[in-house]
């Protein structure tokens, strides 16, 4: 019996395996949402999407927070025809219907209403312990943000009026007992929280809850907007999704993704802008675009407008017939080159 096997067979821990074929990382579960750019937010690959682990999905209120988690939701449901979404709610501000408009069927969603911090962790690594790996299990927190702690809800009952210094402990509590878990059983958890501005002479829009979901996260995008108007009407909104922390994407990329009132994701939002930075997709003219031949060089005749670049049918043929997919990855995929630089052996003494 070899070393390797001696260890492993004396281990106490289940999944204890050689690591190349460790069923932890070799079995990662990777749900693709119908959204590329949402995909290269998530895993720097537009063929990518959701594993495994902690996202954290920050904004101030209407920030279309929950919206992007459900997209991601019903993605997971959607391939796993026996999944389900366990969804913790603090805000109570998503009615069946919501959830349907989405495409989420509400008999396969287990709500779970929650007043603070202890009764979501017991609650949750209750659920964690007894989930196994091959369950197909989303879990989604809505919000953390708007969560107590259980002492300031005790401090209230009894009309005490002090500050409360145990609500960020809690949370880290929550986060560092849960988060081993969510690898050990293949499970993703999208949790919402709020933001605050940093007060300072440059502030800057920071994650509420302390360090402890900052640490334990595999995944922090902090969300911005702005209105997309017709004249005075607004139209929509055009979000930018500012990814603060991530194990796949390269930090502080800028993800931009637009929502109408009428259509709701545009799907292929955020692709035009790399586009033309990649030489894909050109501007011959003031408001119109046209594809670009990679192999020539060459600007095709055929002219659109902006709405034309929102279709499928615009970028099918560019995925395709080019390299896109490719330039995506290599501009926001976070690289895993050597680590130990070779010597050069033209450096070298002979």
């Amino acid at each position: 019996m070899g070393i390797m096997d001696k260890l492993q067979k004396n281990s106490r821990i289940k999944e204890t395996a050689q690591l190349d074929k460790s069923k932890l990382f070799s079995n990662k579960d990777m749900t693709k949402t119908p959204v590329p750019m949402i995909n290269v937010a998530l895993s720097g690959d537009p063929d990518g999407g959701l594993s495994s682990g902690l996202t954290v999905l920050a904004g101030p209120s209407k920030h279309f927070k929950t919206s992007f988690g459900l997209l991601m939701a019903a993605a997971y449901l959607d391939k796993h025809e026996d999944a389900v979404l366990l969804f913790y709610d603090s805000e109570f501000g998503s009615p069946q219907q919501y959830f349907k408009s989405f495409g989420i069927d509400t008999s396969r969603v287990l709500h779970s209403p929650i007043t603070n911090v202890e009764e979501l962790k017991f609650d949750l690594v209750n659920q964690l312990e007894n989930i196994e790996r091959t369950d197909k299990v989303i879990i989604m927190i809505d919000s953390v943000g708007n969560l107590a702690s259980k002492k300031e809800l005790d401090d209230a009952m009894n009309e005490k009026s002090v500050a409360d210094m145990s609500r960020a402990k809690a949370l880290k509590g929550l986060f560092r007992m849960t988060t081993p878990y969510l690898t050990m059983r293949d499970i993703p958890l999208l949790a919402v929280n709020h933001t605050y501005q940093e007060i300072g002479l440059f502030p800057k829009a920071v994650v509420s809850g302390g360090t402890g979901i900052y640490y334990s996260s595999d995944n922090i995008w902090i969300i911005g907007r702005q209105q997309e108007k017709k004249g005075t009407e607004i139209m929509g909104y055009n979000f930018v999704i500012n990814v603060e922390k991530s194990r796949f994407v390269r930090e502080k990329s800028k993800i931009p993704i637009s929502v109408t009132w009428e259509g709701g994701i545009e799907s292929y939002s955020g692709l035009l802008d790399v586009a033309l930075e990649g030489g894909y997709v050109a501007k011959p003219t003031i408001g119109w675009y046209s594809k670009v031949d990679k192999t020539t060089g060459e600007i095709e005749d055929k002219k659109v407008r902006v709405a034309e670049t929102l279709k499928e049918s615009f970028w099918t043929p560019i995925f395709a017939n080019t390299d896109f997919k490719a330039y995506l990855k290599r501009k926001y995929e976070v690289g895993h080159a050597d680590m130990i630089k070779q010597p050069d052996p033209e450096d070298m003494d002979i």
